[in-house]
């Protein structure tokens, strides 16, 4: 897409620093990152959804995103690390072309998703919505 940041990247008109690269995926340090090493890996075909891009590219956007994760811990020595994909605007996605974030997590980064907890009314409505979803996968 000739208006796309990410595939004006992959076809190197604008710089990035490449932390991996291979024929399906290229992952980049993100230019604001929310710890330093903060990577995206993405998709080189273009995909505004993670719902459009084939099963096997999403398993390698996630084998090396969980191996660029292993790296990360081990060159900021932090604990942990988070995967994290918005799937549309509502969800947080602010360029659309699906992405992946590893971002390296340590206990004290000060860093808190915005997130809220809601319960369920009870167990069976919990029921009812398991089924529903299940019948949507089937289609």
């Amino acid at each position: 897409m000739d208006n796309c940041l990410f595939c004006k990247i992959i076809a190197g008109k604008i710089p990035s620093f490449k932390v991996f690269e291979d024929d399906l995926v290229y992952a980049f340090l993100d230019i604001s990152p929310i710890n330093l090493g903060h990577t995206l890996i993405i998709p080189k075909e273009h995909h505004t959804t993670s719902i459009t891009i084939p099963e096997d590219v999403k398993g390698r956007m996630f084998y090396i995103g969980s191996k660029i994760g292993v790296a990360l811990r081990r060159v900021f020595d932090v604990d942990g690390f988070n995967l994290h994909l918005a799937d549309g605007a509502c969800a947080g996605q602010v360029v659309m072309h699906s992405h992946l974030h590893i971002i390296p997590r340590g206990v004290d980064d000060g860093f808190h998703w915005n997130t809220r907890q809601l319960t369920y009314e009870n167990d069976e409505a919990k029921a009812e919505f398991v089924e529903q979803i299940k019948l949507k996968l089937e289609k």
